[in-house]
């Protein structure tokens, strides 16, 4: 299972990234949550919306194991295994693994709630099985 995004859709309220950060860090910090909305400005109303796709590439290069993977195959952080190496930022494709010290004494990235997807008015975000190329 992973998230997907039809960018196209979203209206850029940010009400995704409040959902996140209360299920990650219970605060309503858009800051703190792990999937980013890019404006693209002067164009009003057209964002990219960029979300975790569970490659377990941040997982690969943890030196602490601090990334684990759960039952429904979701990547999520150990808060307590992790040492703000910063090893993962650099290895996720998406830009969705976070560290930012000042903020929290962990990574952070997506661990497949759905919050998200349950407070999107405009069904730009849903969870389904990985998508497998077919040749």
């Amino acid at each position: 299972m992973r998230l997907y995004v039809d960018s196209t859709k979203c209206s850029g309220c940010n009400a995704c990234r409040v959902a996140c950060s209360l299920n990650l860090f219970d605060e309503n910090n858009p800051k703190k949550s792990a999937l980013v909305i890019e404006p693209h400005f002067p164009s009003p109303g057209m964002y990219t919306v960029k979300v975790c796709t569970q490659c377990g590439d941040c997982a690969k290069v943890c030196p602490t194991e601090a990334i684990k993977q759960d039952e429904k195959g979701a990547y999520y952080v150990d808060f307590a295994e992790c040492n703000l190496c910063e090893a993962c930022v650099p290895e996720c494709p998406e830009g969705v693994m976070f560290i930012r010290a000042e903020l929290a004494d962990t990574a952070w990235k997506c661990n497949l709630c759905g919050d998200c997807v349950n407070v999107c008015g405009t069904s730009a975000l849903w969870i389904a099985e990985i998508e497998t190329a077919t040749a």
